[in-house]
């Protein structure tokens, strides 16, 4: 018996010993622990959502099943569409100027400049900033009696009254959009400049060698190796732009008259300050779709290796 025990035993460890020399069992054991706290933090309060999104529960009474009630009520609702027209105005415009802003920024810091460690910490301050302390700043810039911006062009003499940024519908979308742009564009040029450091001087040395001018190095060295970078870097971008929701609730609560509000703010004031929680779960859960779409364009094209080579695909 003691044979039979002796040999169980050392089949047993020589079992745990293979199980931990392959990798993909410890990959799974790994990320257990991520797995958990996305299962808890995460799947269940988008599970939740999603099944409040077809109820009528409203803040202190429980709801019933209602089915697509909520979604036929926000596909008539004129508030709800303009929301989903700013949201997506919103992100096109801002994520359109920050991966340009941000790519211009990212050639520029990786070239010889001096301080230039020094100048990459300035360019990320915007971003390290707490959101709601620059929707602060940003209010205090646009407000109608203190605008150092209307008062710097009252002194210039380009205009002869203060701006009202966020009493006027259209000056309030684009005043949100340039606060969303000055602290988005950082995220984006550091992201750039680090997939900028991994070319190879090589080629530039190759294209150089070939006569190609600046452009002609930027179109068929630079963008090509880059596109894949710029392929995740825009959708964080857009994820985090059409979901937007501090810079907004401190900065204009959605107001005038609804015109910057986004999904994410009428969702909250929908459930949480309207007391609908199934209205406001509706607006959230109609949001997925669209950051399913802008995950799905990335994923796909990450897959293309002729694209990621900066080729045509086959």
């Amino acid at each position: 018996m003691h044979i039979d025990t002796a040999n169980r035993l050392a089949t047993q460890q020589s079992a745990l010993s293979r199980a931990l020399d392959n990798r993909h069992f410890l990959g799974v054991v790994f990320l257990l622990p991520a797995a958990a706290l996305l299962l808890v933090f995460l799947t269940y309060p988008l599970g939740l959502g999603t099944w409040l999104g077809f109820t009528d529960t409203k803040i202190g009474r429980g709801g019933a099943w209602i089915g697509i009630e909520n979604f036929e009520f926000l596909w008539g609702d004129e508030v709800t569409r303009l929301a989903l027209f700013n949201t997506l105005f919103y992100t096109v415009v801002a994520s359109t100027v920050k991966f340009g802003l941000g790519l211009w920024l990212a050639l520029l810091l990786n070239k010889h400049l001096p301080f230039k460690a020094f100048l990459r910490a300035i360019v990320l301050l915007p971003f390290i900033v707490p959101t709601a302390l620059s929707a602060i700043a940003f209010w205090w810039i646009y407000d109608s009696q203190f605008s150092i911006v209307s008062w710097t062009l009252m002194k210039m003499g380009v205009i002869h009254e203060y701006i009202d940024f966020l009493g006027s519908p259209w000056n309030a979308r684009f005043a949100t959009i340039a606060a969303n742009i000055w602290r988005g564009v950082p995220f984006v040029a550091i992201c750039l400049l680090a997939g900028l450091q991994t070319i190879s001087p090589s080629y530039y040395e190759a294209a150089s060698l070939d006569g190609a001018s600046d452009w002609q190095q930027f179109r068929h060295v630079t963008l090509p190796l880059l596109t894949p970078i710029i392929a995740v870097v825009m959708t964080f971008s857009v994820l985090f732009t059409f979901t937007d929701f501090q810079l907004i609730y401190v900065l204009t609560r959605g107001g005038p008259l609804n015109a910057t509000h986004l999904m994410a703010t009428l969702s909250f004031q929908r459930a949480i300050p309207g007391g609908a929680l199934g209205e406001g779960a509706a607006i959230a859960t109609a949001m997925v779709p669209f950051l399913l779409a802008a995950i799905m364009f990335s994923y796909f094209g990450l897959q293309r290796r002729a694209w990621q080579q900066g080729g045509a695909d086959s």
